[in-house]
């Protein structure tokens, strides 16, 4: 038996494949479990043990589509349907 060039030819199997929730090439076909993120379970698999895998994939990584807007409306209590004053016109009366 070798472990060299004729074995290579016999590995065409996967146990993993990309998922869906994390896309990193880490769910189980047979368990149907991703061995990064946890998924399908609710919460994100994350342990302490692990700073620097917790740092790749916290809030502030990625886009931020929503979060990166909350800052300044927050500041500005979360105001809506109102319209700025012109600044001409708050020029003249100030």
């Amino acid at each position: 038996m070798t472990k060299g060039t004729s074995s290579y030819g016999k590995r065409t199997s996967k146990s993993h494949t990309i998922c869906v929730r994390c896309g990193r090439r880490a769910y189980h076909i047979q368990k149907s479990r991703c061995a990064a993120c946890g998924y399908p379970g609710a919460r994100k698999r994350t342990y302490n043990w692990s700073a620097k895998s917790k740092r790749r994939s916290t809030t502030g990584t990625g886009r931020l589509k929503h979060l990166r807007h909350m800052a300044r409306r927050f500041k500005n209590g979360f105001r809506e349907g109102t319209n700025a004053t012109p600044k001409l016109l708050a020029a003249t009366t100030a």
